[in-house]
């Protein structure tokens, strides 16, 4: 297993810009919300793995469920059991330090839903991110489903040229992402150390491991980086748009020009 020390100190030194990351990144939450609205059971217990400020887990307790919540970064799971204390939800939250690849403690076949929404952003080894799906399969109940998140490797290039330019000039880099999804491995550690998928590869991973594929989706469809033209939508437009964006997300010619695309599946009933 790959030493993810570098990624925990990241995400702990971090809060204050995960705190506001969806908040800039508007259409990404709101299509993965039109996702959760479709596929999660009614009620019951959730796990969600890599849970970071609670953006999802505090509004999933709302609706009445009852949630596991994992995450690597020690910070969050202390700030986010505060907040759940604040929001009168500490009954229904349990907070837990965890690695998604592992899982130790956590009980197995007895959740209706998983949501691993970020650790695969970060899991480089193919046999990690296949530890990962291993452990989130073996906590569902049959039937189970699961909704996990990854990089698109070309579908960041959008965000790459908007925002970081000057990465272009480091062609070792670019073209050790273009093949290999990830940083060349003699780079040093430090800063957002990450896995690119390939479109192709997601189900196959997925299924691999027993999973059913029931959609596979990028949730900023056409816009690539341009959050800023989605965020100052209002009213009525934004409406239409979202429902418009969220009916072609499963497109295949262009989920992966999204920067970030989601996977739903589900374990067999057996």
């Amino acid at each position: 297993m790959d030493d993810l020390t570098d990624i925990r100190e990241m995400y702990n030194a971090g809060w204050d810009v995960e705190a506001n990351r969806l908040e800039r990144h508007q259409l990404e939450a709101d299509i993965t919300w039109c996702y959760l609205n479709l596929y999660l059971p009614t009620h019951g217990r959730l796990l969600e793995v890599g849970f970071g400020t609670g953006f999802y887990t505090f509004p999933l307790a709302q609706r009445g469920y009852q949630i596991t919540a994992v995450d690597l970064a020690d910070e969050y799971v202390t700030r986010c059991k505060t907040r759940s204390e604040e929001l009168d939800l500490a009954d229904q939250i349990d907070f837990r330090i965890g690695d998604a690849r592992k899982l130790d403690g956590i009980p197995r076949g007895e959740f209706e839903a998983v949501l691993l929404m970020g650790p695969l952003y970060h899991l480089l080894l193919e046999t990690d991110r296949t530890a990962a799906l291993r452990s989130a399969y073996a906590c569902l109940k049959p039937g189970g489903v699961i909704f996990s998140a990854l990089i698109s490797r070309f579908g960041i290039l959008g965000n790459l040229i908007k925002e970081h330019s000057s990465w272009i000039e480091n062609q070792k880099e670019v073209w050790s992402l273009v093949r290999d999804g990830h940083r060349p491995a003699d780079a040093p550690r430090g800063g957002f150390r990450g896995y690119f998928a390939r479109l192709d590869e997601i189900a196959p991973m997925h299924e691999n491991v027993g999973f059913r594929t029931l959609k596979i989706a990028g949730v900023e469809p056409a816009i690539s980086a341009d959050d800023e033209s989605y965020n100052t939508l209002e009213e009525k437009q934004r409406d239409l748009w979202l429902d418009l964006l969220f009916k072609i997300s499963a497109e295949q010619s262009i989920v992966a020009s999204s920067r970030h695309i989601l996977y739903v599946g589900q374990k067999s009933d057996d």
